[in-house]
């Protein structure tokens, strides 16, 4: 039977004050790893260093990998989807080595996401290779919701790429090495290396040079 409310706050209450507040953030964060420790044998591959701060969705962590050293600020969702309305799929998300996810992103795969290494992603980024329905009648004439999940390609994010605040990546674009997206762009088709793109559709704004040893 679950405690009254008022009885855990005089208990939280209780235990502010009889237990040092660094020592409580030690104990909360020991807590909080121990329980992404025994998330993260659901996965089909975690590498050393890796880390997912809580709270976080993680939806058929079975279809997921990720690399080494991979980071994330709480709030992050990370979607791997094997059926919806009836129809089945088989989902590959990959995460590279070293990539820095901030607070609520959001990662949806069908197909296949992949990831490369060294990756910064801002906050609130959405990844999705699917969508709701298609263009015909009979989906139009059902509610969104119900509507059967449609990709139009994977996903393929470069190594060193960097993706700014609020950016959404929608189906079949591919991002080479070292792109930049600036904050709030909509990317709806492939950005080549070494590029800064930006806006709604992304468009190019500068070429970065490559630099030579």
């Amino acid at each position: 039977m679950a405690l009254p409310r008022p009885a855990v706050r005089c208990f939280l209450s209780w235990v502010a004050y009889f237990v040092p507040a660094r020592l409580l953030r030690f104990l909360t964060s020991a807590a909080e790893y121990v329980v992404w420790c025994v998330q993260a044998r659901g996965f089909a591959e975690v590498g050393a260093a890796s880390y997912i701060r809580r709270p976080a969705r993680i939806h058929n962590a079975q279809f997921i990998k990720l690399g080494q050293g991979v980071t994330s600020e709480p709030g992050l969702v990370l979607e791997a989807i094997s059926g919806f309305a009836g129809e089945c799929f088989d989902p590959r998300l990959v995460i590279g080595d070293r990539v820095s996810m901030g607070y609520y992103c959001h990662i949806g795969c069908i197909t296949e996401i992949v990831i490369g290494d060294d990756v910064l992603i801002a906050s609130h980024v959405f990844i999705t290779d699917h969508g709701h329905g298609s263009n015909s009648g009979i989906d139009r004439d059902l509610p969104p919701v119900r509507r059967c999940l449609v990709s139009k390609g994977p996903i393929h994010i470069g190594s060193k790429v960097w993706i700014g605040e609020g950016v959404c990546i929608l189906p079949g674009v591919t991002i080479g090495d070292n792109a930049v997206i600036g904050a709030n762009s909509v990317v709806t088709h492939d950005i080549p290396a070494n590029a800064i793109y930006a806006g709604v559709p992304a468009r190019a704004i500068f070429s970065l040079k490559p630099q030579f040893s």
